[in-house]
């Protein structure tokens, strides 16, 4: 493959050689512009019903929590059997769970939709460690799996900026019920699309079959562990999504920017529909980051590992500097471009600790060793997600809130540097 392996042309080449992750990479558009369509309309319900700050952090908490506590079960699962049919039923029950959401109308009916939070991600749990581990082995070369990293963070990002602001769009003009329904329909597509690739799966050929007390053993969760623990170099990558994790406080501060702050009144909207059109710009902006972080830095670091460390480094700096701009942004534009610059460097960070991943895990432990790095990044979620709505509920602005959030993401920052000094300090 020649050129930079993380380019747009280099994405066009893989998507049009490629035909196996370009059907996965069909999936993961329609399946995230689904979910990201929805999440406006969730948090704005949840809002409306409550007025809570604390409700929207304790959405998250439901959302992300049980992915600490089931991922090393969905890992031993994606290392033992099928992750092609792992992710097809992920996504058929997603497709249920969420249009269960639709019958959610009163405020005592949240403990409900509390629960098909926690169901959906549990689907979710299941799906991104079998969906990332899956790449490998879908990809031709090193430059094709860079490639492939770098094209499914930055259709993430897209999918985060283009689902965002058509869901407030859409919940704005249609109503929520809308939005639910696309989004279950959109995991079916997904389902579809799976069933579609055709691949080989080496650490399943020739096992028996499954028992269920093997999910209770926990024999191959501690072999994983002690896996990352022997590998210097793969060890503190597993935290790096973590790091990031402690902008989970925007998914606390940002709904409360759009609907109390910059709130969008345009054409006439009442003060709900506004309030979601607020939102939806302000996601679109942190997707629109995220879309823009590893397009520029993956072409930069291609798949030279000294490259993609620096750029850890540059996008923990990105993040500390967007969110203490946020904090003190006196306009919507100004507010959305610090969320532009955060997230950048967020998605930079996600990009590179991936692919260092990919390159330095074996195929066998690969669905363990990811299920690890998202298990620590959903606690660090939900501890910073609480810790922003229980501040603001007891007086903290959201404007302090996001302050801190960059003060916060200066703890990553430090500790990656002297994980990257101890490490020159051991070759040497």
């Amino acid at each position: 493959m020649q050129g930079a392996p993380v380019s747009l042309p280099a994405y066009a080449r893989l998507l049009r050689t490629n035909p196996n992750f370009r059907r996965l990479w069909f999936a993961q558009v329609i399946s995230e512009i689904g979910d990201w369509f929805y999440t406006v309309a969730v948090y704005s319900l949840l809002y409306d019903l409550t007025g809570s700050a604390k409700t929207l952090s304790f959405a998250l908490v439901c959302n992300v929590l049980p992915q600490f506590f089931f991922a090393p079960l969905a890992g031993v699962l994606n290392d033992r059997i099928s992750r092609k049919t792992v992710m097809i039923v992920s996504d058929v029950a997603r497709a249920c769970i969420v249009i269960l959401m639709l019958t959610v109308r009163t405020k005592e009916m949240l403990p409900f939709l509390y629960l098909l939070l926690i169901l959906e991600t549990i689907g979710w749990a299941l799906f991104e460690p079998g969906r990332s581990a899956v790449i490998p082995n879908l990809t031709r070369s090193e430059e094709e799996t860079v490639t492939a990293n770098g094209l499914s963070t930055t259709t993430w990002a897209f999918n985060f900026f283009f689902g965002s602001a058509l869901g407030g769009v859409a919940a704005a003009a249609f109503g929520r019920e809308a939005v639910f329904v696309i989004n279950s329909l959109s995991f079916l597509g997904s389902a579809w699309l799976i069933h579609k690739l055709d691949f080989h799966e080496p650490h399943a050929a020739d096992r028996p079959p499954l028992h269920w007390r093997e999910l209770f053993d926990f024999k191959p969760v501690l072999e994983g562990l002690r896996y990352v623990r022997d590998h210097v170099e793969l060890r503190p990558l597993v935290f790096l999504k973590a790091g990031v994790a402690v902008m989970g406080s925007n998914w606390v501060i940002i709904p409360l920017l759009g609907e109390t702050v910059f709130p969008l009144a345009i054409g006439g909207l009442d003060a709900q529909r506004a309030g979601m059109l607020g939102m939806s710009v302000m996601m679109g902006a942190r997707g629109l980051g995220a879309l823009i972080g590893p397009l520029s830095a993956g072409s930069w670091a291609g798949k030279e590992m000294g490259r993609m460390r620096h750029g850890v480094t540059i996008g923990f700096v990105l993040v500390a500097v967007g969110y203490m701009s946020l904090g003190h942004a006196p306009t919507a534009w100004l507010a959305a471009l610090s969320l532009i610059v955060a997230h950048g460097g967020g998605s930079m960070v996600w990009l590179f600790s991936s692919s260092m991943i990919h390159f330095l895990s074996e195929d066998r432990f690969r669905g363990r060793v990811f299920s690890a790095d998202y298990m620590f990044m959903t606690l660090m979620l939900s501890i910073s997600s609480t810790l922003a709505g229980t501040a603001i509920d007891q007086g903290a602005t959201v404007r302090q809130a996001a302050f801190w959030t960059g003060v916060c993401g200066l703890v990553p920052l430090s500790l990656w540097l002297a994980v990257r000094l101890r490490q020159r300090q051991v070759l040497v």
